[in-house]
């Protein structure tokens, strides 16, 4: 075994330890300093001082679901595209000898597509007529 490998694990033991046993107070404190006193009013499902109404259905129309699914799709390919753009800009300056251009160019195209395939759905989208806002 390793100088101070049973020294590591002590620490951490420790600490699972201690954490457990504060947690533990603080619910048993919580438990004994809070205030009891139960009411009707208290026992209803909402507390927000708004009394709970029956039950009635809403009709949202699906365009505004089909609007959300678009935006975060978009959004994601934001994701994606600002770190391969730094990854791509270290490649062409040099940055990283193990890549060749043949890699560079490989990369470059890869992201190429990625991105036609995403403007052919915007363009797919907007053809059926998604993105009209009525």
């Amino acid at each position: 075994m390793p100088e101070g490998y049973a020294l590591d694990w002590a620490a951490a033991t420790i600490g699972i330890v201690v954490g457990v046993l504060a947690m533990g107070v603080m619910f048993a404190a919580s438990a004994f300093l809070s205030p009891k006193r139960p009411s009707s009013e208290k026992g209803i499902p909402f507390e927000s001082g708004i009394l709970p109404a029956p039950y009635q259905q809403s009709q949202i129309h699906i365009r505004y679901y089909i609007f959300a699914i678009l935006f975060l799709i978009f959004d994601v390919e934001a994701v994606f595209l600002f770190p391969w753009a730094v990854v791509f800009m270290q490649i062409k300056a040099g940055a990283g000898e193990l890549f060749t251009q043949a890699v560079a160019n490989a990369v470059f195209y890869e992201m190429a597509i990625f991105i036609a395939i995403l403007g052919f759905g915007i363009a797919y989208a907007w053809r059926k007529g998604v993105l009209q806002w009525r």
